[in-house]
């Protein structure tokens, strides 16, 4: 694949996991176990029909094709998925998502140490700009509440910063089946919390709609253009692109709820964005060692 095709796949890809905060702001009752349950089936089945798509097989040919790096992606990633969806719920959506931009700097400093993937000039200056915009973006929640939901989206972010390295380890042609377990993993662990602590699995019909689309067109198709293009690019690089979904997340809800947030918020926002422009138009990156 082209390093142009997979950078804009990464970025259509963050555009469409940043309608995430809006749909969730629009559910009726549901809780996130429950969200959780459901949005992550759909999400398997999407990146289900992706992969057989992608590589023109069966859904049993491509269930037979996992391996222990798949199992590796697909817990971090669930567990990734999981502390998504607490932090957005726990904190404004703005907050959340520029913490969550933190994942570039846990790539950048576990590719290096686990697979000798030294970021580029241009990525260390991204990699700067992005902790400056992050570090806004925390005293800000910190200032302002939602504690919680910024813990939360700071382990969400180190999950997914490893499920990046992980893949770029690997060098599969896709992550897609390690994409494919992450969403039943979150799905099943979820269920389990659902059914015995919390408030079971019977939701409404409007919530279980916005949880399947969620599910599948959002967070779904996001997730398996990103992995489908993490092989291509080296771990950070992906993480600051995939930053676009912190940018845009505000605007969506903003746009259609009117909630707003505060300057700090805009910003930290508007460094990242800076960051994400520059490694999408002058990254790159040293052949990672074989």
């Amino acid at each position: 694949m082209a390093r142009s095709t997979a950078i804009s796949l990464v970025l259509i890809g963050g555009v469409l996991m940043g309608m995430v905060g809006l749909i969730l702001r629009l559910m009726e009752s549901a809780d996130g176990f429950q969200i959780l349950v459901y949005r992550s089936f759909a999400l398997s089945a999407m990146v289900m029909l992706v992969a057989c798509l992608r590589r023109k097989i069966g859904a049993l040919s491509f269930l037979k094709s996992f391996d222990k790096w798949d199992i590796v992606v697909g817990v971090f990633l669930g567990l990734a998925f999981s502390f998504y969806v607490y932090a957005l719920l726990n904190t404004n959506i703005a907050s959340a998502l520029f913490i969550l931009s933190s994942a570039p700097i846990f790539a950048a400093i576990l590719a290096w140490i686990f697979i000798g993937e030294k970021p580029s000039q241009i990525t260390y200056t991204a990699l700067f700009l992005a902790v400056i915009g992050v570090g806004i973006m925390v005293k800000d929640g910190l200032d302002t509440g939602g504690i919680l939901g910024n813990v939360y989206a700071l382990i969400s972010a180190f999950c997914f910063a490893s499920m990046l390295v992980v893949i770029r380890y690997t060098k599969k042609e896709d992550a897609l089946g390690g994409t494919f377990l992450g969403g039943i993993f979150a799905s099943g662990l979820n269920a389990v919390v659902a059914i015995g602590i919390g408030s079971g699995l019977v939701i409404s019909s409007w919530d279980l709609g916005l949880s399947l689309v969620m599910g599948a067109f959002t967070i779904g198709l996001g997730i398996a253009l990103v992995t489908w293009a993490a092989s291509y690019l080296p771990a950070s690089e992906v993480s600051i692109l995939v930053l676009i979904e912190s940018v845009t997340g505000p605007i969506w809800v903003w746009l259609f709820l009117g909630e707003v947030t505060t300057i700090n918020v805009l910003i930290g926002g508007l460094i990242v964005l800076v960051a994400v422009v520059l490694q999408t138009t002058g990254g790159r990156q040293r052949r990672v060692p074989t």
